[in-house]
């Protein structure tokens, strides 16, 4: 892949969606798939070739909770803001990590190790307060396992 260049198979998913409705979505999760986030440039390359104006394409990328416009951490922690999580200390969860970690909501930790974010709901309100690193769900999380959680993740064991 050249600079500011798609690789062939997001290439060849774009010609396949060009002329069906939806198709803008579809290739953003599409893109967003393959780097992570969408790149400046790779909103640009998209724009020229779905022939949309980047506005409409920066316009769906800021509605969309799902998409993000930089680069997460290698290790993507989620924690659920839903009504249970909420109520069982979810708030409290947040905290605790952006004190371990040095950095808040929607930021990267200055060594790219990890990223975080708040999500609406995660689907296991039995198991609040729930969070997800990297996919892997995490259910009665207490604020004192957090170190534990975070040198696992990051040492891979």
């Amino acid at each position: 892949m050249s600079k500011n260049k798609l690789p062939d198979e997001l290439l060849r998913f774009i010609d396949e969606w060009k002329d069906k409705r939806g198709n803008l979505i579809m290739v953003l999760h599409q893109v967003q798939e393959h780097f992570g986030y969408i790149p400046r440039e790779v909103a640009f390359e998209v724009a020229d070739l779905l022939n949309v104006p980047v506005a409409k394409i920066y316009g769906v990328i800021t509605f969309y909770h799902l998409f993000k416009l930089t680069k997460p951490g290698r290790n993507r922690i989620a924690v659920c803001m839903g009504t249970a999580c909420y109520l069982k200390g979810g708030e409290d969860i947040i905290l605790e990590l952006e004190r371990l970690l040095g950095v808040g909501i929607n930021t990267v930790t200055p060594d790219g190790e990890f990223s975080m974010e708040a999500v609406r709901c995660i689907g296991c309100c039995g198991l609040a307060p729930v969070m997800t690193i990297n996919g892997e769900v995490y259910g009665n999380v207490k604020k004192a396992e957090l170190t534990k959680i975070l040198k696992k993740v990051k040492g891979g064991k």
